[in-house]
């Protein structure tokens, strides 16, 4: 029997004069200049440690590199506008002038948008889909920027620990998702710039079994036509995974490859990840298995 995996479609995110084409995945890596972010807190809070980061993560591979200056996860605490634009500014001006990688701002917050789109980022990433700011939809319609908008249960752009439950959670996306891209054409965003982000763990609720239920399903969302993200790497859903011993950042890598991997499967566009070299090595072997990567045999 072949089970052949979700053939990507062509699509093509343009930013100015810059295209980055999703014909096949592609792979984001994370970069938190942000004392409280959850997996790697403080370790790139200072401007030259986030530069040798996002070297790094350019070096391993990836091709998107995803910059954000505000935790949104639990217990995190609102950055100042200002604070929030010392930490990301100067970090995309200068990965600018090194490397023509695709950029993206991580933030809920207009003005962080509209000043990092000038500084040479190429999207916008933004966990609250519109909601928290409403200048944002017009920032970014007026750059006419690629935006990822992602679900969360959450109306504001900072969750929390809530066990929602759901009767149905792909039920639940689709409507919100509908009703997202709606509202992102009204304000004048090009559905051909929109990239659909389901969330997962607390952004989608404190039960883990939702986060799977997403990752089983996550198929179901093709009926928007958009490219899907996804960004498990090393969330809460996966800790509880090993007979009940509750595993560290690091130890969730492992769950977070296979469903990741089923996840490629169904026709995940953009994969967002915390370790780059096995992200790439993921998607490069997804690639061979999937049978579109030439193989060396010698």
């Amino acid at each position: 029997m072949d089970y052949a995996p979700f053939e990507l479609p062509p699509r093509t995110l343009v930013s100015g004069a810059k295209t980055l084409n999703l014909d096949r995945p592609r792979l984001m890596g994370i970069l938190n200049p942000t004392p409280d972010s959850f997996s790697d807190g403080s370790s790139f809070f200072q401007f030259e440690d986030g530069m040798s980061q996002a070297r790094k993560i350019i070096e391993d591979g990836a091709d998107w590199l995803d910059i954000g200056g505000e935790s949104s996860g639990p217990d995190s605490m609102e950055v100042p506008l200002e604070e929030e634009l010392r930490r990301v500014i100067p970090l995309i001006q200068a990965i600018r002038k090194e490397s023509d990688i695709w950029i993206s701002v991580d933030t809920w917050k207009a003005e962080v948008a509209r000043k990092s789109l000038a500084a040479g980022a190429d999207a916008v990433n933004d966990v609250s889909a519109l909601r928290a700011d409403k200048e944002m939809a017009g920032v970014i319609a007026q750059y006419q920027a690629p935006v990822v908008m992602m679900y969360s249960k959450d109306a504001s752009p900072r969750t929390t620990r809530d066990q929602t439950e759901y009767r149905d959670v792909l039920d639940t996306l689709r409507n919100f998702f509908s009703e997202r891209i709606k509202y992102a054409e009204s304000l004048g965003i090009d559905r051909s710039q929109i990239v659909i982000d389901p969330g997962m763990g607390f952004f989608i609720s404190g039960h883990a079994k939702y986060s799977f239920e997403v990752i089983r399903r996550i198929s179901e969302l093709h009926e928007f036509d958009l490219p899907l993200l996804l960004g498990p790497s090393r969330k809460s859903f996966l800790a509880e995974v090993s007979n009940g011993r509750r595993l560290s950042f690091t130890e969730r890598d492992i769950p977070c490859a296979l469903v990741s991997g089923i996840a490629l499967w169904q026709g995940v566009s953009v994969l967002r990840v915390h370790e780059i070299q096995q992200g790439r090595l993921l998607i490069d072997t997804f690639e061979a298995l999937a049978g579109r990567k030439s193989l060396d045999d010698s």
